[in-house]
């Protein structure tokens, strides 16, 4: 027989079971007030929608909060140790680019990334969009504009997804206008996740999965998969398409554009028809431990915030290392500077293997051309050029990923000293094919040790670009604004 129970402990049993129904009831009350208020939200909207709706300004009634958050996305004030939301000029951090990219229209002009905010501004103002006064003067498709405006996915309901795809750039000034936001993640009906552009559903298609079974969590990163990827134009009507098909890596999806003889562009100065990375942050973030342990790109980019009884998304989109109590530390018991650290450390190592790589490569294409001008042949040159067109390839993957620094470091080493060793590989070889035709010195190189040098070197007349897009920015884009406003395409004056 068990001992019974004094009267004074079965009053305090009693007693702390009250306490505990009672403040299970607070929290059950809480949770039930803040999904009322959620509800409440859905159910009563002030403006209805459905479709897609491009003005951002229109979800601001129903959504202050994200909304207001989105809105700052124009701030470009954070910067850390390697990145930021500024504009800062790449080319000039890192010149070697310029020769990377010469004969394509990176080698005039390559600035960090800045808030979805400036994405339409922006777009207009790089020189690598040109000056096109006229269509007949533009060689950019209307491809480019995929992923910048809720526009995109509007115009191409209403002209079709190949027709979009092929119009020239700047015919579509006046149609695209309105910046990265909402109906490009959200159904504006009941506002759940949803894929806005046709390019990752086919790419899941051809690899025999279907995108409408997503969970959730999966949709918090497929959203941004949209545009944070691999891609290139296929074909004469430059139709969009994500290279998936054999895989994700970087030998994977090399091996798709070998397969069917791509390149990019082909440098004049080497002569390496190049894979031109575009910005691979899906993959690369996929191959990292964070992903692979089920964190989406919304849990650190987007952490959830509290205000009143409401739990949202933060929509300001940037780095983790804004908010680590938002982000970082909702998993890890570290403190902000300590997990500062393991992100600078991870990324310092990247940089150095980044910066020997671009030495080497630089010289590769500098030294290929010395060789073609000593009378080297295609035969002997094709080891050369099938080494630099890996080599840049695996440098412009890593670099060009944003992040991938942190969201695989492992797997940036690897890639970067693969990249490395290719174009020491390169530079074995033309030393060979060199002294076959009697030049076994070490070969002279021009100073290309600055972005204006390096452009000069191949041909660049900087003033005429700059010249040209400040007219096309004073001419052809107030045009366009005005035409827009005429179609209604603003939610408000502008």
């Amino acid at each position: 027989m068990g001992k019974k129970l004094k009267a004074w402990q079965g009053w305090l049993i009693y007693g702390g079971s009250l306490v505990v129904v009672f403040v299970l009831g607070l929290i059950v009350s809480s949770l039930m007030e803040r999904r009322a208020e959620v509800a409440s939200i859905f159910n009563n909207r002030r403006v209805k929608m459905s479709g897609i709706v491009p003005q951002n300004e229109l979800f601001k009634a129903d959504f202050p909060r994200e909304y207001e958050t989105w809105k700052a996305t124009q701030d470009t004030s954070f910067q850390s140790e390697f990145n930021g939301n500024k504009a800062n000029d790449d080319l000039a951090t890192h010149p070697a680019e310029v020769i990377f990219w010469a004969g394509y229209a990176f080698s005039k002009e390559y600035t960090s990334p800045r808030g979805h905010y400036h994405a339409i501004e922006d777009m207009r103002a790089t020189l690598r969009t040109g000056a096109p006064i006229t269509e007949d003067q533009n060689v950019q498709p209307g491809t480019c504009w995929t992923c910048k405006s809720p526009d995109v996915p509007r115009y191409m309901k209403e002209h079709g997804i190949a027709e979009f795809y092929k119009t020239k750039w700047c015919k579509l000034g006046a149609e695209i206008v309105n910046p990265i936001g909402c109906s490009d993640c959200h159904d504006p009906a009941d506002m759940k996740l949803r894929i806005s552009r046709p390019a990752l559903i086919e790419a899941f298609q051809r690899q025999g999965r279907d995108v409408t079974k997503a969970t959730q969590q999966e949709m918090r990163t497929l959203v941004c998969a949209q545009c944070h990827v691999e891609y290139y134009f296929k074909g004469d009507g430059k139709y969009l398409t994500f290279p998936w098909d054999k895989g994700f890596t970087v030998e994977n999806i090399e091996q798709y554009y070998d397969s069917i003889g791509f390149s990019d562009f082909t440098n004049p100065i080497s002569r390496t028809p190049i894979i031109k990375a575009q910005h691979p942050g899906y993959e690369t973030s996929m191959m990292g431990p964070h992903a692979q342990h089920g964190v989406s790109c919304a849990d650190c980019h987007m952490p959830y915030k509290s205000e009143g009884g409401i739990k949202y998304s933060d929509h300001q989109i940037m780095s983790p290392l804004a908010h680590i109590d938002r982000t970082c530390q909702t998993c890890h018991r570290e403190d902000a500077e300590t997990l500062k650290k393991y992100v600078y450390d991870r990324q310092r190592k990247c940089e150095e293997i980044r910066r020997e790589l671009e030495t080497e490569l630089e010289k590769a294409h500098l030294e290929a051309q010395f060789a073609w001008n000593k009378g080297a042949t295609e035969a002997e040159m094709q080891p050369v050029l099938k080494f630099i067109r890996q080599s840049q390839w695996r440098w412009d993957f890593g670099v060009a990923s944003h992040g991938s620094a942190f969201h695989a470091p492992q797997e940036m080493t690897r890639i970067l000293s693969n990249g490395l060793e290719r174009a020491m590989q390169a530079r074995l070889a033309i030393a060979r094919v060199v002294a076959k035709h009697g030049f076994t010195g070490e070969i002279p190189l021009p100073d290309v040790s600055t972005k204006e040098k390096a452009q000069k070197y191949i041909g660049l007349d900087m003033a005429k670009l700059r010249a040209d897009k400040e007219k096309f920015l004073h001419t052809t884009v107030p045009a366009w604004l005005k035409e827009a406003k005429s179609k209604g395409r603003f939610a408000t004056e502008s």
